[in-house]
């Protein structure tokens, strides 16, 4: 069976057992409406490529260049049980392995690859596996690619070794590395274990600086340093902890405080060096990865696992829960990304795999998450 065969057998099986959307909403006075899922799974979409006695590590970082170009980074791969479990259904999570903590098990191999529309493997940039290789942490946190940048250069974070990557986009030549491999440091030149990137529309890039620093680097189109903001602490504009980053229209900067359970908001002003606090909102647990819309932004929050809906003023518009059991679950949807028809990726750092999520043919549009904002 060729793999544009197997893609659409995957998906009709999904659009034969799709349920027709719920339409009853039920109300949280913390997070606004709460309702079902607006999208079906398509199960078993991440096709394993893994040799023989090996799965997928935590899929850290996903990122949807166009809907038949993928991209995965994950915390290498995880080291099977010998013999393997008859109960093995192609991820670790199947046979009880958290990837994530499992680490006695990592195997610093196959880190950076790209995925088609049909869950297969195009490409395996494993001639950059060294980066990672002797690292005793997780290693690659999230991998982004600007949508200013004619080239489309590959954007990966490194918390492990305090680095930042930026590759060709077709992972043949490494074109700059920022901040020194495993020193940790607060000055103009170093990360303290750096979460994300984002990408403003005059070419600046913001770094997430991020479990050590707790501070989002404002860097110049080159990558040379222009000025930081943000602090360790529980005030406004301070954080526990910069998980992730998003951009939205009217210079609005939203930094997701994971520890901290919060999200705090900013302004680019005139100058390239300040921007301005905002806001402050609260009531979140672990708040994860972040898109933002051109009138609204999701975020993924952990505990209970979640996809929250908001509009710019912090008003919870909706919720759906993510389940945990399998064959179809998650234990944390650690980033996610939407590519240009609407499908929606969720990359899994515990259970290790990336699952495909598609609209349901009812589904209120309201309720999808659209591409990342760009500014026009």
């Amino acid at each position: 069976m060729t793999r544009i065969m197997r893609s659409l057998a995957k998906l009709m099986v999904v659009l034969m057992v799709a349920a027709p959307a719920q339409v009853l909403v039920a109300q949280d006075a913390e997070t606004g409406p709460v309702g079902p899922s607006p999208y079906n799974i398509v199960s078993g979409w991440h096709t394993p490529f893994a040799g023989a006695g090996y799965a997928f590590g935590g899929n850290s970082g996903v990122f949807a260049e166009s809907p038949d170009r993928i991209f995965i980074a994950q915390r290498g791969e995880t080291r099977l049980p010998d013999p393997i479990p008859p109960e093995f259904g192609g991820h670790a999570g199947t046979l009880g392995i958290n990837v994530l903590r499992a680490t006695d098990r990592r195997v610093w191999q196959n880190c950076l690859y790209t995925l088609d529309g049909g869950g297969d493997v195009i490409e395996v940039w494993n001639q950059w596996d060294h980066l990672c290789a002797g690292s005793d942490g997780p290693g690659p946190h999230r991998l982004r690619i600007s949508p200013y940048d004619p080239e489309h250069r590959v954007w990966l974070v490194n918390e492990t070794f305090h680095q930042i990557y930026v590759f060709s986009n077709d992972g043949s030549q490494l074109l700059m590395t920022l901040g020194e491999k495993g020193v940790s440091g607060d000055d103009e030149m170093h990360f303290g274990r750096p979460q994300d990137v984002a990408f403003l529309p005059d070419g600046r890039i913001l770094v997430a600086d991020g479990l050590d620093n707790h501070r989002v680097i404002i860097l110049d189109s080159d990558g040379k340093y222009i000025s930081e903001f943000g602090a360790a602490g529980e005030g406004p504009g301070q954080f526990n902890g910069i998980h992730a980053l998003g951009i939205g229209p009217d210079g609005l900067i939203f930094a997701l405080d994971r520890s901290g359970g919060r999200i705090n908001v900013f302004r680019t002003t005139d100058d390239p060096a300040k921007v301005d606090f905002v806001d402050v909102w609260s009531g979140f647990t672990l708040p994860l990865d972040i898109i933002v819309n051109d009138e609204s932004l999701w975020i993924t929050d952990l505990g209970p696992l979640r996809f929250i809906k908001m509009d710019f003023e912090g008003n919870h518009l909706y919720t759906w829960n993510v389940p945990r059991e399998l064959p179809d679950g998650y234990l944390e949807v650690h980033t996610f990304s939407v590519d240009s028809d609407g499908n929606l990726y969720g990359g899994d750092n515990q259970y290790g795999r990336t699952q495909k999520f598609v609209p349901k043919p009812d589904a209120d549009p309201a309720l999808l998450i659209g591409p990342p904002w760009v500014a026009r």
